[in-house]
């Protein structure tokens, strides 16, 4: 193991650089947070349950247990400034606790992972319609041919396998670069210009004739279809969204400069976390309504009910195209994040190069992906416990391992941490201090705690 000295009067600093600014890192969580989810589920997940009145709930679950959680994540792994594994062994044992804590950090590690090896093929698909939409594909298509392309490309596994390396091979060239020279630069550019494209997008969408129909549907709230299991959905995603419980948070907090407020930069990336879902909400839902579609409809909505409102629309190959390259960046960004935890450890606990620790996770992560690949072609009839092996991945990942792991962070942070430690990170112990402590200590918990029981 490598060395745990203290140094700089009693901090550690971290052994893979810093972060530059205060910028750079919320454009790394912001990046990290900011993906499928907020693009491709949120919309579809509001479709589902009605619109405003989940938008409501979903924005109260944000606040009161996203962000606690964000940043009980982010204070860990400012203070221990290594890799989510060491760092929660070597603060337990400082807290007088336990190093067995240690196998929070391995949880998290492991949840990337397996993660990882689905998005990846998920994000393949994206790259894959970045191209037919820049080809015309869509263009003109009626329904049942955009469901026969869909349905054709993911019954191929050599091209749904290409798709899924050509992404897991842009990670891996960002990650083996290092924190400034890689992840920084990488977000500085991409985030940006998913904010960019979104609102090139934006106009797009309020020029359909049917953006007042989109606003009124996301903001209106329909309070008679607001079920228990939309409260639940809501918590769930709300959870979800901001990438906690899975390592990628408390790697980049052991990033972050000392003298950076991890309450005010948390709370700049919840929101803009929580705007970029807004605004995909309002870019999807008035071209659905304009093409008298479902809002409803499910993970289809992307890859069938878009490309389907594209092609019928003035202009529909360029923001087509637009709209999938925006969704590549929002799914790359994420990787990132999810590949960065396992990397430092390797870097950190076998002395390997940081090249070297990236080609060896990344290949891993496509290896295991390729169970997620095959799970729509060759292995689709093969079942088991909750479907596919792309489907058993997914809620082992999204309804166990995560809000086992957030719990566990969340309690280590509010509980096992002394008041002087966290108080050291947040900046004081004043009323702001006293809120994250109430949130994280009991209600938050609580919130995971609904999650996980309910799922399993």
């Amino acid at each position: 193991m490598l060395s745990h000295q203290a140094n700089d009067g009693g901090k550690r600093t971290s052994l893979h650089g810093h972060w530059s600014s205060r910028m750079a890192f919320i454009l790394a969580v912001t990046g990290s947070a900011v993906g499928l989810g907020n693009v491709w589920k949120f919309p579809y997940i509001a479709g589902q349950n009605g619109g405003g009145a989940f938008v409501l709930v979903y924005l109260v679950c944000v606040f009161v247990i996203g962000m606690p959680v964000m940043m009980s994540e982010v204070l860990i792994g400012r203070r221990g400034r290594r890799n989510p594994i060491a760092t929660m062994g070597l603060l337990g044992e400082e807290e007088g606790s336990s190093r067995q804590w240690q196998w929070v950090g391995v949880l998290g590690v492991l949840a990337g992972i397996l993660i990882l090896s689905y998005y990846s093929v998920i994000a393949g698909w994206v790259l894959a319609y970045v191209v037919k939409s820049a080809t015309g594909e869509f263009a003109g298509a009626s329904s049942g041919q955009v469901t026969a392309i869909f349905t054709r490309f993911t019954g191929d596994w050599r091209l749904v396998t290409l798709s899924h390396t050509i992404f897991m091979g842009l990670t891996i060239f960002v990650v083996a670069r290092g924190v400034e020279r890689g992840l920084e630069q990488a977000v500085r550019f991409m985030v940006p210009a998913l904010l960019l494209l979104m609102f090139v997008l934006l106009g797009y969408s309020i020029n359909s004739g049917y953006f007042a129909d989109g606003v009124n549907f996301l903001f209106t709230p329909s309070w008679d279809k607001l079920t228990w299991g939309s409260v639940l959905a809501a918590l769930g995603q709300a959870f979800f969204t901001l990438s906690v419980g899975m390592g990628a948070i408390m790697a980049y907090g052991a990033y972050l400069p000392e003298e950076t407020s991890i309450t005010g930069s948390s709370a700049a990336v919840v929101v803009a976390d929580t705007g970029i879902a807004m605004l995909a909400g309002l870019v999807i839902f008035p071209l659905v309504f304009a093409n008298g579609l479902n809002p409803a409809d499910g993970p289809g909505l992307v890859f069938e009910t878009l490309p389907l409102a594209f092609g019928k629309m003035a202009g529909g190959v360029v923001f087509s195209t637009v709209f999938f390259v925006l969704l590549s960046f929002a799914a790359w960004t994420s990787a990132l994040g999810l590949v960065e935890p396992a990397v430092a450890w390797l870097v950190e606990h076998f002395h390997k190069t940081r090249a070297q620790a990236t080609v060896v996770v990344g290949g891993m992560i496509w290896l295991v992906g390729l169970g997620s690949v095959l799970s729509f072609n060759v292995l689709s009839d093969v079942k088991f416990l909750a479907g596919t092996i792309f489907d058993n991945v997914d809620y082992l990942t999204s309804n166990i391992m995560l809000p086992a792991g957030g719990l566990l962070i969340t309690i280590f942070a509010g509980w096992v941490m002394c008041r002087n430690s966290s108080a050291d990170e947040l900046g004081g112990s004043g009323g702001l201090y006293k809120t994250w402590r109430l949130l994280a200590r009991f209600l938050a918990p609580i919130g995971i705690l609904i999650i996980l029981v309910n799922a399993i």
